[in-house]
């Protein structure tokens, strides 16, 4: 059974990370975060030891929601390239997927972080390198069962591959047009059946 400060804690993290994610560190205000919560700023603060703690657990907050996402895409049933098929599904979709987290987490927070927040940037980095290794790990197993083919180790084609995704996920978020998304991901799909498939 969770305590009363338990749950006090996961609902201002559950309520500050979409406030986080869409304004940003710098652009976050304290009363962005007092009027979303309902609490007041000793109230905060009483959880949390400073405005980086809170950030920094909010990003926590949705790149594990992102991370529970992938896990659940990639362990789908089947060949490797239908797991990466799963993926690609995923991304025609991700726009919606992470409107509620107030955008991609990846892309805002790396963005916004990079040279104001070093604590930000290393968790950053780290989720991004996590997402490559899960996709990695999941074109090693199809080069080991034959399924695929790939010219390069699977790290580097899994950079190569997020790296795409990650490019469209910005540009779609930059114009306002899911289109960018929508072609990249129809692109990609092509071009693994063509390129890798055996």
């Amino acid at each position: 059974m969770t305590t009363k400060a338990e749950r006090t804690t996961k609902y201002i993290i559950e309520t500050v990370a979409p406030i986080f994610n869409r304004y940003g560190y710098v652009g976050t205000s304290m009363s962005h975060l007092t009027d979303a919560t309902g609490l007041t700023k000793g109230a905060l603060y009483g959880n949390f030891e400073n405005k980086e703690a809170l950030a920094l657990a909010a990003f926590e907050y949705n790149r594990n929601l992102l991370l529970a996402k992938m896990d659940e895409i990639l362990d789908v049933e089947g060949t490797s390239l239908e797991k990466i098929g799963s993926l690609l599904g995923f991304y025609r979709q991700y726009d919606v997927f992470t409107t509620e987290m107030g955008g991609c987490p990846i892309v805002n927070t790396g963005v916004d972080a990079q040279n104001n927040n070093a604590l930000l940037a290393a968790a950053n980095k780290e989720t991004i390198r996590e997402i490559e290794g899960k996709i990695a790990l999941v074109l090693e197993n199809g080069v080991h069962r034959g399924e695929i083919n790939i010219p390069v180790p699977p790290l580097q084609f899994a950079k190569q591959l997020y790296t795409i995704l990650a490019g469209a996920v910005v540009m779609g978020t930059m114009t306002r047009d899911r289109k960018y998304l929508m072609n990249t991901v129809a692109y990609l799909d092509q071009l693994i059946n063509r390129e890798i498939k055996k």
